[in-house]
């Protein structure tokens, strides 16, 4: 047989040649550095047969970067967490141990409490290992055969996984630990180069709080020491910037336990929270949006009919009122109203594209354990709309919104990623509905040239999605906004326009939010600036420190003056060393010192960064205008 290789030659291989034999055939040097092929772009176990024909890429320790390889190292570096937890602690049972973005987890169940100070000693069994070095065998069982193996070994997890599993069963083996496993693993130890233990969680087995709760244990591994000291440090910086930190201290927000998931904002957040609120109506008015209002509450047959109350009934909260009455919910999204608002009375196609902007409360009942200050919240305000289009319609306004999404990212030095999200299993309306609805997607990302990657089965219920991702200062992706293209809705509610050949047609609507949902958007802000926010963002823009008593009214004078911007005072009867120290703590972009030698023809003027200089105060106001503004 022969597969094809990426510079599109052919290499010819025995029937049932496995990647790591078309390595050998390539080379002993890529054979031994090989850890991973790639085949027909799909992850494959260098162990395992390739197919006559397929396209290869076989993934070496050089390719250390790559998410794949990655992926394998970690994956291998977890099994190695299970068999130094199983050596250090006799009778443990063992559950489920995946990579995931960063790292990788094991799930435990302990014969006795462990705690973050157990880790140094575990992560050294795991140097113990790499020292004595360690193979990965691979080995394909019958059902039975792995359920008889595991009982005798006393692992209830691997025994329930066991019952549940598709399609053949492998075991993957090194050292004295055997895993059920479909894999990928390396061939051996020796490219890992570098393990750390991060952190230790609890976990229910399988997610449901009715099991048994597992003690998750989270590491992470890579080809190289100084990879990992890099992303130590990423990780460190990444909590001096995390938002729950930063909120409070910055008087921005807060979060209390008698309102979990709904942050409190304080008056300099809301100055935050206006600014992007400004910043949507004002875009959103050039580009044809109209701003409307619709309720909190619908009765539950308004949700019956949108599908919601079918597909989304567990995240929304319900609300009984008097007896007699029906039983109502709060909305969880605006496209219900948005829908009710559309259908109120006859529309013409002279109305389309009607484009519906509301940024409303809505309310999810998010499950506590994934709360996480504002990036996931129970209480949420989106920058929504819904545009009614015609078939017609659908690409230009597709294309507008993924410019206005650029435009919007730019503004805070974001930059955009796309991914396309397809048909879900449970979902709503006909294939052939879907398949026009993700052609037009597609074909409008195309059209701009956006780079982006599909998500198989990831669409919601009513249509696919585009979902825009945004990468941060830390290099950190963020999921963001959303485009969503809906033939669903329109239909359940029975709405029509009229065209201009005096015949009813059913409009498409597009559900789209650009920035997502402002409190989540507020607290990647607050880290991507690490709390330095620009100056147009900044609660506070301007800060004057009098020196003495006698300055103090020089220093109102000065802030009358400045009264186009934001501009405190700060009298305390502090030294000025610890008021500016102060002011740097609460990242004030610009801190004015006013004593005897100050007036407004020599102000003493501390910028960001800490630089300092001598500005009259039109020399400060030209300075300041050209960042006071988008």
């Amino acid at each position: 047989m022969k597969v094809v290789l990426p510079d599109n030659s052919k290499l010819e291989l025995p029937e049932g040649a496995t990647g790591l034999h078309a390595a050998r055939a390539i080379g002993p040097k890529l054979a031994e550095q090989a850890v991973l092929v790639r085949a027909n772009g799909q992850v494959q176990d260098l162990r395992l047969p390739l197919q006559d024909g397929q396209p290869i890429q076989i993934l070496t320790t050089r390719d250390k970067d790559d998410p794949d390889a990655l992926y394998v190292l970690r994956h291998s570096s977890a099994h190695l967490l299970a068999e130094a937890v199983r050596r250090l602690y006799p009778g443990v049972k063992v559950a489920i141990g995946p990579p995931i973005e960063n790292g990788f987890y094991y799930d435990f169940e302990f014969p006795e409490p462990v705690s973050e100070d157990d880790l140094p000693r575990i992560e050294d069994e795991i140097r113990r290992e790499l020292d004595e070095g360690r193979e990965w065998a691979r080995q394909e069982v019958t059902a039975e055969e792995a359920r008889k193996r595991f009982e005798v070994e006393g692992e209830p997890y691997k025994v329930e996984l066991v019952g549940t599993a598709k399609g053949p069963i492998s075991l993957y083996t090194q050292g004295d630990f055997t895993d059920l496993c479909r894999g990928p693993h390396l061939q051996n130890s020796k490219p890992i180069k570098a393990v750390k233990l991060t952190g230790l969680a609890g976990a229910y087995w399988r997610g449901d709080e009715h099991n048994t709760q597992l003690t998750r244990i989270y590491g992470t591994a890579f080809y190289s020491q100084a990879d990992l000291d890099a992303y130590l440090e990423r990780v460190e910086e990444a909590r001096r910037r995390d938002h729950r930190k930063l909120g409070p201290q910055l008087d921005l927000f807060h979060l209390a336990e008698n309102a979990p998931g709904s942050p409190y904002w304080h008056p300099k957040g809301m100055v935050i929270w206006n600014e992007l609120e400004d910043l949507r109506r004002r875009e959103n008015a050039k580009r044809g949006y109209v701003e409307v209002k619709t309720p909190l509450l619908y009765d539950v047959d308004t949700y019956i009919t949108s599908g919601h109350y079918e597909n989304y009934e567990e995240n929304m909260f319900f609300v009984q009122g008097h007896e007699d009455e029906k039983r109502l919910a709060l909305k969880p999204m605006n496209c219900p109203g948005h829908m009710l608002l559309f259908g109120e009375r006859r529309r013409s196609y002279r109305e389309l594209p009607l484009r519906y902007a509301e940024s409303s409360t809505l309310h999810r009942d998010e499950r506590g354990g994934t709360l996480h200050g504002l990036l996931r919240v129970k209480h949420i305000t989106q920058d929504d709309a819904h545009v009614f289009v015609t078939e017609e319609q659908i690409q230009d306004e597709i294309h507008g919104m993924v410019e206005y999404v650029r435009y919007l990212y730019d503004l805070f030095g974001l930059t955009p990623k796309a991914e396309l999200s397809t048909r879900p299993e449970k979902r709503l309306g006909t294939d052939e509905q879907w398949d026009r609805a993700e052609e037009a997607l597609e074909d409008a990302l195309k059209r701009h040239g956006m780079d982006y990657e599909i998500s198989p089965g990831e669409g919601t219920f009513y249509g696919p999605k585009i979902d825009l991702h945004m990468t941060d200062s830390l290099g950190r992706s963020w999921q963001m906004g959303t485009i969503q293209l809906d033939y669903q809705m329109p239909e359940r509610f029975d709405l029509m326009y009229s065209g201009a050949d005096n015949v009813d047609h059913r409009p498409v609507v597009i559900h789209r939010a650009l920035l997502g949902s402002l409190e989540r958007f507020a607290g990647i802000l607050i880290e991507h600036y690490g709390g330095a926010f620009p100056f147009w963002l900044a609660p506070v823009q301007i800060r004057i420190l009098p020196v003495g008593e006698d300055h103090r009214e020089p220093a109102r004078a000065l802030q009358k003056n400045l009264g186009d911007y934001r501009v405190e005072i700060d009298e305390r009867d502090e030294t000025v060393g610890k008021r500016i120290r102060d002011a740097e703590v609460e990242k004030i972009p610009y801190v004015i010192v006013y004593g005897d030698k100050e007036s407004d023809e020599s102000l003493a003027v501390r910028k960001p960064g800490g630089e300092q200089s001598t500005l009259s105060l039109d020399g400060l106001r030209a300075e300041i205008s050209e960042v006071a503004t988008l």
